[in-house]
């Protein structure tokens, strides 16, 4: 910021230079002493004029001609004290003109230059080593949205500088990965790991974007990087994790229980999450045909109104919720969007919430959504429908004829 300021008084002082010197280079000009010399050069000249009419016979009074002439050039000779003049010291006008130009100079430059915005941005550039430490865990209190707008911010204007700094490119994959901005996150991993093609934390960052790609090739790649992981002496249990909800989404259920089984292996049952990889583990049995953990369950109808226009590569969210319309699901589920009407189940292991099973609830709502975009974060113009109040075992109807 000083340099900036530096910059605007250089600017200030060479334009007033400028200034003074076209005002110093003003050279008076002696108006009657050039209309002198111009009549003296006109009257030599009409004496020649005459001499040459007289000698072709075209004049009798010369002398007469000769004397108005003289009379003409003597009444044009101007009168001394008309010929006194005042003129303006150039400091005269060069004083006012520099305050004019440093008046106008910072005056607009505070009313349309954004100095404040500029200032804002110079102080949260400063805090990069503050924010990067909270967002790592480093502090007990949580990032504000405010504040990791600022570490994106701060974060852009130090890989503008410098653009081979691999950590700042993860760093910002990993918010824009927090925040569900595809784009950003692929294209800021995707710098990261050209700059460190065999870092496994860039690798996973890398494959986490893709995986959020609707494009079939992107995911391909992410498997192709996640596999590799697989081959290294460390394996992180994100590496396991992604694995195996992509076989599951795929519905490869046999590959995505190998992989939670190895989870399970690797945390041990005195883990929290222990509990839950096995709920995970027998959904996917439960999909392949092997019977379900034991417990209520609540099969869904769902239709869709005629208004309604079905996205191509759309998919269906169901999710079961407290009779008093809590938005928090207790229990979810993501399918394809085959046709409709449809009927899918739901039971415990759909459940979303550790201590807390879809068969405690006294009643409940269904919802539905159709996403469009694959992103269970955004909803704008995605249809939705809601159920009435049910209670378990019931048979819930609703119909999707709503949109966000």
């Amino acid at each position: 910021m000083t340099l900036f300021w530096i910059s605007t008084v250089v600017l200030v002082v060479v334009a007033i230079v400028l200034l003074a010197l076209t005002l110093n280079s003003k050279k008076a000009n002696n108006d009657d002493q050039l209309r002198d010399e111009l009549n003296k050069a006109f009257y030599k000249d009409r004496l020649t004029e005459l001499e040459e009419e007289t000698n072709e016979g075209l004049v009798e009074n010369q002398q007469d001609l000769i004397d108005d002439l003289k009379q003409s050039l003597l009444d044009d000779i101007p009168n001394q004290a008309e010929t006194k003049k005042t003129s303006l010291s150039p400091m005269t006008i060069l004083v006012p003109s520099v305050v004019l130009v440093v008046v106008m100079t910072y005056g607009l430059y505070m009313h349309f230059g954004g100095a404040g915005k500029v200032q804002d941005w110079q102080e949260v550039s400063g805090r990069l080593p503050e924010l990067s430490k909270r967002l790592m865990g480093e502090s007990a209190e949580p990032m504000t949205e405010d504040e990791m707008q600022d570490l994106t911010l701060a974060l852009r204007t130090r890989l503008h500088y410098q653009p081979d700094d691999s950590t700042g490119w993860l760093l910002l994959g990993r918010i824009a990965l927090a925040n569900r901005d595809v784009t950003t996150a692929t294209d800021a991993m995707e710098k990261a790991y050209r700059l460190e093609p065999n870092d496994a934390d860039v690798k996973l960052g890398y494959a986490q974007a893709l995986m959020m790609s609707q494009d079939e090739l992107e995911q391909n790649q992410a498997r192709g990087l996640l596999n590799s992981l697989l081959k290294e002496e460390y394996v992180d249990l994100r590496v396991l994790s992604l694995l195996a909800f992509d076989a599951f989404e795929r519905q490869d259920y046999p590959a995505a229980v190998r992989y939670w089984s190895v989870m399970q292996r690797m945390i041990g049952p005195d883990d929290s999450r222990y509990e839950m990889l096995t709920r995970s583990i027998e959904n996917a049995q439960a999909k392949m045909g092997e019977p379900i953990v034991e417990g209520k369950s609540v099969a869904v109808t769902i239709t869709v109104s005629s208004d309604v226009s079905l996205p191509q590569d759309a998919a269906l969210i169901v999710s079961v919720h407290p009779a008093d319309g809590s938005p928090m699901p207790v229990a979810a589920a993501r399918y394809p969007l085959g046709t409709f009407p449809r009927t899918v189940v739901l039971d415990d292991n759909n459940s979303m919430m550790q201590g807390r099973k879809l068969s405690s609830l006294d009643g409940l709502i269904v919802r539905a959504r159709i996403d469009s975009d694959g992103n269970v974060a955004t909803r704008d113009g995605d249809w939705f429908g809601e159920s009435q109040p049910a209670a378990l075992g019931d048979t819930v109807e609703l119909v999707i004829d709503q949109q966000y």
